[in-house]
């Protein structure tokens, strides 16, 4: 098994892709292929022992900047460190493509690089949301389908419910659709087929699920169109952050808040790392026809080795190969 990893994509790259690359190798014995400038990558790998039989380092010329147009830069930036993990995937020569670097081109690239899965109509984003009992909950979609048919959400949440069996761990992933309310019947027309649609499918399937309810871990996974999904990430995501921040100052704004704060720092830390993007890795592209992982943009070392693990699993876990099985059987 071999795992490549964009050695250049990324807000912190190339500092934070290779010492979570060195992790990973260390912690998880696994062979990886990093793209990007070969002389900037073995300055940086130079600075830590560890396994170098593990490591491929192949060269690249260019790099996919964020402000970049994502299709236009897949398609003229060929010599991107982006670009070829990606085809090194296709090419079957790596079993899965992580990077934290630009989300738009990484969709694309996984669409017309890698290429999708034949019967998916649409791949899905599915970016993990944390929730009060210290799990996660799936978002599919989270961003890469702004419009969709019920074809879509069909598609999504039996593809999602095979990542979650077999890189989550999850036996039964409990699957619900975004709604504004909980009762059959309600929503808008893609939510009424899907729902009729997706409860005919070999699902642990609880119907509609309200936005409030999500962050309490009533689902395993919400189905959605990706405009629905990226509100709803980003929205729990502000909400988390403002909270937060709240909290420290209310704190920080008074002797006895001073003295408070020092008894729970503790607990606070431990608030913090559950909440932590790090500790969840990065959101797979379902639906194309090998292992494609987005980590976020401000990946740390921490994040960078959680999403090769997931690549791990992801390949391990013959995740493609059953999302082919899934869609032939429709």
């Amino acid at each position: 098994m071999k795992i490549v990893l964009d050695g250049m994509g990324g807000d912190n790259a190339p500092i934070s892709t290779v010492k979570g690359a060195v992790d990973a190798i260390k912690e998880y014995s696994v062979d990886l292929i990093v793209t990007g400038d070969k002389e900037i990558l073995e300055k940086e790998f130079s600075k830590y022992e560890f396994d170098k039989s593990k490591l491929e380092i192949i060269h690249t010329t260019e790099v996919i900047e964020n402000e970049d147009k994502p299709v236009e830069a897949i398609r003229k930036k060929k010599d991107s460190s982006m670009v070829v993990g990606l085809r090194l995937v296709k090419e079957k020569k790596a079993d899965a493509f992580i990077s934290a670097g630009n989300t738009g081109a990484l969709l694309s690239g996984g669409v017309f690089v890698v290429g999708r899965i034949k019967g998916v109509d649409r791949p899905c984003l599915c970016p993990a949301l944390p929730n009060i009992k210290k799990s996660m909950t799936m978002i599919a979609d989270g961003g890469a389908n702004v419009d969709c048919k019920p074809i879509n959400l069909v598609q999504f949440a039996g593809m999602a419910n095979i990542y979650a069996k077999k890189v989550l761990g999850l036996e039964s992933p409990r699957v619900s659709i975004a709604n504004i309310g909980a009762e059959a019947g309600k929503g808008n027309d893609l939510v009424k087929k899907s729902y009729e649609e997706i409860s005919n499918l070999d699902l642990n399937f609880l119907g509609n699920i309200e936005a409030r309810d999500v962050i309490n871990g009533e689902t395993d996974i919400i189905v959605c169109d990706g405009f629905t999904g990226n509100m709803l990430l980003k929205s729990a995501e502000g909400v988390a952050m403002s909270v937060m921040k709240i909290i420290k100052e209310t704190l920080l704004s008074s002797t006895k808040g001073k003295i408070g704060a020092m008894l729970i720092k503790k607990d606070m830390q431990e608030i913090k790392s559950f909440m932590d993007y790090s500790e969840y890795g990065g959101a797979p592209l379902l639906g194309v026809n090998g292992g494609v992982i987005k980590a976020h943009g401000s990946s740390d070392a921490k994040a960078i080795k959680n999403a090769i693990n997931q690549g791990i699993k992801f390949s391990k876990g013959n995740v493609v190969e059953d999302i082919k099985n899934f869609v032939s059987e429709e």
